[in-house]
């Protein structure tokens, strides 16, 4: 009872994050699971990644409708990421939990790190660092991306690493979208951030599936967790144009930078 209650609160708090951060908010979902109802990783993984995929993939919807979307690289990388993902989830069952929730506590971190640094370039007017020269460009002409093996094979890379990180820890795995897309493509911001939730949407739906075929998604907690993820996002999303910006990353990533630390902890006990 007391799961059944707890479950779309905390499923609440996970979509009001959402719509105020985006996706890479649901990166809080399985620390929320661990500490609020003391779950495993490897239980809280498949219930996270609903939360990611229904985040993701409103933003997703968005983009395709406004063509930023790169659908063919989106395609392409989830493609790699999915036929990797069973491979994380048969690792999340099979591993001790207390290296797990090391691991996690190192990804929170990352990510929490880079939000860091990007409200700060933010505030300070820059824009993010990119190479002079990419694997994957656009034609000037067309303005679709050239699809040479160079380009294509670091996608896959890109892509299976994403997916082997969202089975094994329920993460949508934009900290590691973004940074490689603006190295490895000239597309601008708005179209690696626009790629990147495509990549997050399928993946994270297809590895929940895969978690639910296999009867290892608890129904009781991801039922109304996904329920409430999905009012908090509709309720954030009213405030999230007002409340939305570099100051509000620099929270967001103080928080998880705190949860993790807490992580570190659990684990040590």
């Amino acid at each position: 009872m007391g799961a059944t209650l707890l479950a779309p609160a905390l499923g609440l708090g996970v979509g009001l994050v959402l719509a105020l951060t985006g996706a890479g908010g649901a990166i809080l979902a399985v620390p929320l699971l661990l500490f609020g109802l003391h779950l495993t990783v490897a239980q809280a993984a498949p219930i996270s990644l609903l939360a990611v995929a229904l985040a993701a993939g409103v933003g997703a919807a968005l983009a395709l409708r406004a063509r930023t979307l790169r659908y063919r690289a989106a395609g392409v990388m989830a493609a790699a990421g999915l036929l990797m993902a069973p491979l994380g989830q048969w690792l999340a069952h099979r591993l001790p939990e207390r290296p797990l929730v090391l691991l996690f506590a190192a990804v929170l971190a990352l990510a929490a790190t880079r939000m860091l640094l990007q409200a700060n370039r933010e505030l300070r007017g820059e824009e993010p660092a990119r190479p002079p020269t990419t694997p994957c460009r656009r034609d000037p002409a067309t303005g679709r991306l050239r699809w040479t093996a160079p380009c294509a094979g670091l996608l896959v890379l890109t892509g299976g690493v994403t997916g082997l990180l969202s089975g094994l820890l329920g993460v949508g795995g934009g900290f590691v979208l973004v940074p490689a897309l603006l190295l490895l493509t000239d597309l601008t911001m708005q179209g690696v951030i626009a790629t990147s939730m495509g990549v997050i949407a399928l993946v994270s739906l297809g590895t929940a599936g895969f978690a639910a075929a296999q009867g290892h998604v608890a129904w009781g907690v991801a039922a109304p967790f996904a329920a409430g993820a999905v009012a908090g996002l509709l309720a954030g999303r009213a405030w999230a144009q007002h409340l939305r910006g570099p100051r509000l990353q620099q929270g967001f990533a103080v928080v998880s930078l705190l949860v993790a630390a807490g992580l570190v902890v659990r684990a040590a006990l």
